[in-house]
């Protein structure tokens, strides 16, 4: 008996978890991918002998799913998970504190930290508290807390403006892509109730040791042609034709499967804006959803040093344009000298600067906060953007995000856009791939994939044992003096963004 055919159209993180699920599932399952490479948005490139990942896709011991993936690919060792959350934070004026959970069950293993933040003072500490104590409660999935802004919710429980910035765009920036004022509460609260208001060490923070391509695409490439996946790459889909229950997809000429492809379920696992234009005749209402979510950038710059300028593997930044700061030595392949990496969430001012700009306006503001920097020759100074890196997590984006099922029988949707109830992150886009999967094995006529995905969930936990939480290792790091063409959107960004 011919097994049931499943494609799926996308190679990043949504992408390999459908098609590695679909095919535990017994499918015959075929991967188009139109770069060279999988990894979708999360990948990294080699530019005059230095590894460049686009993004600081970071991840937390709550990524459960992510985490399982990891150990699915064999990754494990190449990551590294911190043994508590410890996050410094650098003001230009010299003043410096770290974020540090302590061993009390949450949400009071925060308190000690919050006591001591610098960056707020007494009455704006025990407000935060308060605060913090009522986001705890909010329904993340009500209609009325998405169309709310994280800001205004903020603000109407004591948090002024000054707090907001200090203390709660912290988090807000990197891990929604945009700032509380500009966030929905419904997914502002999910990230704060889910991190660091929930369990004490769910907000553990893990780094890609690696580069992006080590950890994820080229494992990911091989693990799925063991699985018996079919991988095309450099393949691009232009239409979905529904086909009397099944489906043919038709391919840009050239190639493997030119002209098209047929199957009994697709995946769809790209960026929302893509699919959007992708989608067959009938569900032009979702096409407009999906057009509607809009997308918010991410700007990253790599910047090499002649020498070791910070000792810090991450830090964060305020009262400064520089948001986060990553040591990318290792991960880079530097000998000599220092590769950093400035993170920067939200970023449309930045997309619209030029790299002399760029370079005119962050060097000097890294050097306020780095004073051993100052002396250092910078050897390289590399620009990456992301135009389109994450969907836009405004008030109504909850209403907009469509869950896997189409409404056409054996079309299913995967990525972090999705309703996963997560912000655009690494993990929300493996829930996604594992919901598309089920909805597709479900629609073949084979045995769910329910099993699969919690199986790779469970095994998060067993993974996270694995995952060495080298914390006292140094990574140093290095950059490079011109941007890099054809930066693809999608995205890394501080606190565990995700791709497609």
């Amino acid at each position: 008996m011919t097994a049931p055919r499943v494609l799926v159209l996308g190679g990043g993180v949504a992408g390999i978890t459908a098609a590695l699920d679909c095919a535990a599932g017994g499918a015959s399952v075929t991967l188009v991918e139109v770069r060279p490479r999988l990894g979708g948005a999360a990948y990294s490139f080699e530019r005059e002998g230095l590894q460049v990942d686009n993004g600081q896709h970071v991840f937390m011991r709550c990524c459960t799913a992510y985490r399982a993936l990891l150990e699915r690919l064999g990754s494990t060792g190449s990551v590294r998970l911190q043994p508590h959350l410890e996050v410094p934070v650098l003001a230009p004026d010299g003043r410096r504190a770290v974020l540090r959970r302590s061993a009390l069950p949450a949400p009071a293993h925060m308190l000690g930290a919050l006591a001591r933040f610098p960056f707020l003072r007494p009455r704006q500490r025990l407000r935060a508290a308060i605060a913090a104590r009522a986001l705890a409660g909010v329904d993340t999935r009500s209609e009325l807390a998405d169309r709310e802004s994280l800001g205004s919710w903020l603000a109407a429980h004591g948090q002024d403006a000054s707090a907001i910035d200090a203390l709660w765009d912290l988090v807000a920036l990197p891990t929604l892509n945009v700032r509380a004022h500009e966030a929905s509460l419904a997914v502002g609260a999910f990230v704060f109730q889910t991190a660091l208001l929930g369990q004490a060490d769910a907000g553990d923070i893990g780094f890609h040791v690696e580069p992006l391509g080590r950890v994820i695409g080229e494992p990911a490439l091989r693990v799925l042609r063991e699985s018996g996946v079919e991988v095309l790459l450099g393949r691009r889909a232009s239409h979905i034709e529904p086909r009397g229950g099944a489906h043919r997809v038709r391919l840009a000429p050239g190639g493997d499967g030119a002209g098209g492809l047929d199957c009994d379920a697709v995946v769809v696992a790209l960026p929302h804006q893509r699919v959007a234009s992708l989608l067959p005749a009938g569900l032009e209402p979702l096409a407009g959803r999906l057009r509607s979510l809009g997308s918010s950038p991410i700007v990253n710059l790599h910047v090499v040093f002649d020498r070791t300028v910070c000792e810090l593997p991450f830090l964060a930044g305020l009262g400064t344009p520089v948001q986060y700061v990553f040591d990318r030595t290792h991960g880079g392949g530097v000998e000599r000298g220092q590769y950093l990496a400035i993170s920067l969430s939200g970023a449309e001012r930045e997309m619209a600067m030029s790299v002399d700009e760029l370079r005119g306006e962050y060097l000097p503001a890294l050097q306020e906060l780095l004073p051993e920097s100052r002396g250092a020759r910078v050897e390289r100074f590399l620009v990456t953007r992301e135009h389109a890196a994450t969907f836009r997590a405004a008030p109504g984006s909850g209403a907009l995000r469509p869950g896997a099922q189409t409404g056409l029988p054996g079309l299913l949707l995967a990525g972090a856009y999705t309703d996963t109830g997560w912000p655009a992150t690494l993990e929300g886009a493996v829930r996604s791939g594992h919901a598309a999967a089920r909805g597709a094995l479900e629609a073949v006529g084979l045995a769910s994939a329910s099993g699969v995905s919690a199986a790779g969930s469970a095994s998060a936990e067993s993974a996270g044992a694995r995952i060495t939480a080298r914390s006292g290792e140094r990574l140093t790091a290095v950059g490079a003096e011109a941007a890099p063409g054809g930066a693809s959107s999608g995205s890394r960004a501080v606190l565990a963004r995700g791709d497609r």
